[in-house]
């Protein structure tokens, strides 16, 4: 029976690894061997220490989350968390099949789970072996997103015709259940019958934007952004459409268009 477990946090955000940092040292039976800062760096500390489990960022430049398992051996891979910042940012893994995936800002309570599913691996054969497989196929499939080109344009079956949807011409997909919501630049509305997650993985990550769990919007589209009194934002389209922000995708539309 494993009694203690070693831990490697790997974050380009220095606040996040103190967050992490402070919340690992809560548990007793815990050991932050280090931190890094960068895809690059968690390749090196992890083929030095070789620790039990890595807590690694998704999104860090130069080498993601992704790429850092790539960049290790099997022998050498440990059990792997991804963290991040964005909501169901497993979406652009097929469903992430590592141990398990945090959301940021990481609370105590669902840490607690993570640790208490890494002992669980740790304590099993089999159940290593499965995880393997799994990180593997997530690869491939990762790998298989990146190849595929962008969508530029969505067919759309209504009734007996086809309607073709030039994907430039999009301001919103809304999600509602296994139904998505299309609307145009000049408010048409379309309906058709396809999970979110799966289109955003076909659609071109510079043009499109997460706005929350079932909302993409067109980033050309976007002419006005008014802050709420929750700390969210209120993104308002070129076709007068309003889509709210959710919380945790605020931090990335900040990063990603409030900043010069």
């Amino acid at each position: 029976m494993l009694n203690k477990l070693n831990v490697i946090i790997a974050d380009d955000e220095r606040p996040a690894r103190m967050f992490l940092s402070s919340l690992l040292k809560e548990f007793q039976d815990i050991t932050v061997l280090a931190e890094a800062s960068n895809g690059i760096e968690a390749v090196e500390l992890i083929q030095k220490y070789e620790p039990d489990l890595v807590l690694l960022d998704l999104q860090m430049p130069v080498l993601d989350g992704f790429g850092v398992v790539k960049n290790l051996k099997k022998p050498q891979r440990p059990l792997i968390a991804f963290v991040t910042a964005y909501d169901e940012y497993a979406v652009r893994a097929f469903e992430i099949n590592a141990i398990d995936y945090l959301l940021k800002p990481v609370e105590r309570s669902r840490l607690k789970e993570t640790i208490s599913r890494a002992y669980e691996f740790l304590s099993s054969i089999t159940i290593q072996k499965q995880e393997q497989e799994n990180l593997e196929q997530t690869l491939k499939d990762y790998d298989t997103s990146l190849q595929l080109s962008p969508l530029e344009r969505i067919p759309i079956k209504n009734r007996d015709e086809i309607i073709i949807v030039h994907v430039d011409e999009i301001a919103s997909i809304i999600a509602d259940g296994e139904l998505l919501y299309i609307t145009t630049l000049n408010n048409e509305s379309h309906t058709i019958n396809y999970r979110l997650k799966n289109l955003e993985l076909r659609l071109d990550p510079s043009k499109f934007v997460r706005l929350g769990r079932g909302a993409l919007v067109n980033i050309n589209m976007i002419y006005k952004i008014t802050p709420v009194s929750d700390g969210t934002y209120l993104v308002k389209l070129t076709n007068n459409q309003q889509v709210k922000v959710s919380r945790i995708q605020s931090r990335s539309l900040r990063d990603r268009l409030l900043k010069l």
